[in-house]
């Protein structure tokens, strides 16, 4: 008897370029968000807040791209870390009180690609030759 997933490893590397792809883009909306606005503005903050939002355009189109994927992933995941320690747990404990789920699980998604590589579709493979 075969297992309904036997066939679906041979799919893994153009599935993590698409979970790539859509942190990325949903990443990068947080940052346009601070500095054009789009989808919503955001209230002013200061210049850690801008600093974020440059973290995050920069990364957002770097990691959608799949260019110098690794260290822009683990540079993302590490800023996850630092927004969730400083804004989100001294508020509780618990990640559904305090607003930090998406903080934790963009961390936990950078910095897996940070080990496995941008997968198929990335011009780190494509361009650079590198995986």
């Amino acid at each position: 008897m075969t297992s309904f997933f036997e066939g679906w490893e041979k799919w893994s590397p153009q599935i993590l370029s698409i979970v790539r792809i859509m942190a990325a883009l949903c990443f990068l909306q947080h940052g346009l968000q601070k500095y054009i606005g789009f989808p919503s503005a955001t209230p002013p903050g200061d210049i850690l807040h801008y600093v974020q939002g440059a973290i995050e355009v920069a990364g957002g189109i770097l990691l959608a791209l799949g260019l110098w994927t690794r260290p822009v992933a683990f540079i993302m995941a590490g800023d996850m870390a630092v927004a969730y320690f400083t804004q989100h747990m001294p508020r509780s404990f618990f990640p559904a009180l305090n607003g930090g789920d998406a903080a934790i699980l963009y961390c936990f998604i950078f910095f897996y690609i940070v080990f496995v590589g941008g997968g198929a579709w990335s011009l780190d493979r494509k361009v650079l030759r590198q995986e």
